[in-house]
């Protein structure tokens, strides 16, 4: 390639594009011209008018034409994985339109346009993986919304119309920093690092020299009471209690002689 020369995306005719038409299962004209290296959209497409589906993702698009919005009959659109840093407010003339994917773009606030809101049949909307921060306010009326993705994008709080969606069903709000995740992120790290008070009886022969030694160590001072914090909550006719457990006392050492004499009786049987 010459020095100082860009290299040129696919181009598509007219032609092109009529043989990349099929019918969906369910009777839609649907245009895919996905993964072709195109850096523009292709004029050509808007002497197609009557295609219903158009799949335009995993390009280097940079720009939406403005007239956008003359695709009237149009009822899915996938431009995710381009180059788009904005949106033209034309777009809300598409108003049959039910899905609508963005996502992997390089699309801010100010890059999505207020008449997104227009588009009222809407079910299915993904933003995900841009550089969002906020949603055009008029997206409260989306009331057929089903499906909305905003995973991967600078969130620090959701509009409230989000939680007020009724048809709403799935919602990914993933790797944002949104403030009441990472508050509940902290707490359940602080409730990690709390120190566990729960005690457990076992076989002293299943512990090892050391944890033995541990928990032998633990016992005499628990029985002599050095447990400062529990000395005001028992007289001398309570015993501290662990529910579900026994408690480390004289009634572990009885419990324990006869766990072995019971292995001392099956040891006599095995020889």
């Amino acid at each position: 390639m010459p020095k100082g020369k860009e290299a040129k995306g696919t181009k598509v005719t007219l032609k092109t594009a009529r043989k990349a038409i099929k019918m969906t299962l369910d009777g839609r004209r649907r245009l895919t011209l996905s993964n072709m290296g195109l850096t523009i959209f292709p004029n050509c497409l808007f002497k197609l008018d009557n295609v219903e589906e158009l799949d335009l993702s995993r390009n280097l698009i940079q720009k939406l034409p403005d007239n956008i919005g003359d695709f009237l009959s149009l009822r899915f659109l996938d431009v995710h994985s381009n180059k788009l840093v904005s949106v033209p407010e034309s777009i809300g003339s598409l108003v049959e339109l039910t899905h609508l994917n963005l996502a992997n773009n390089c699309l801010t606030s100010a890059g999505l346009p207020s008449s997104l809101g227009s588009l009222t049949k809407l079910k299915s909307l993904n933003l995900g993986m841009n550089q969002l921060d906020a949603l055009p306010h008029n997206m409260e009326r989306l009331v057929d919304l089903q499906e909305l993705g905003l995973f991967d994008n600078r969130f620090i709080k959701l509009p409230d119309f989000v939680k007020t969606m009724q048809k709403l069903t799935k919602l990914n709000v993933a790797r944002n920093p949104l403030a009441y995740l990472k508050e509940k992120s902290e707490q359940v790290k602080k409730k990690m690092a709390e120190p566990k008070n729960d005690m457990y009886l076992v076989h002293e022969s299943t512990l090892c020299k050391e944890c033995l030694q541990k928990c032998k160590a633990q016992r005499e001072r628990l029985m002599k009471g050095e447990r400062s914090e529990d000395r005001d909550k028992f007289d001398e006719k309570e015993k501290i209690s662990f529910a579900g457990l026994i408690t480390p006392n004289s009634v572990a050492s009885v419990t324990q002689d006869v766990w072995r004499m019971k292995d001392n009786v099956k040891n006599k049987k095995i020889k």
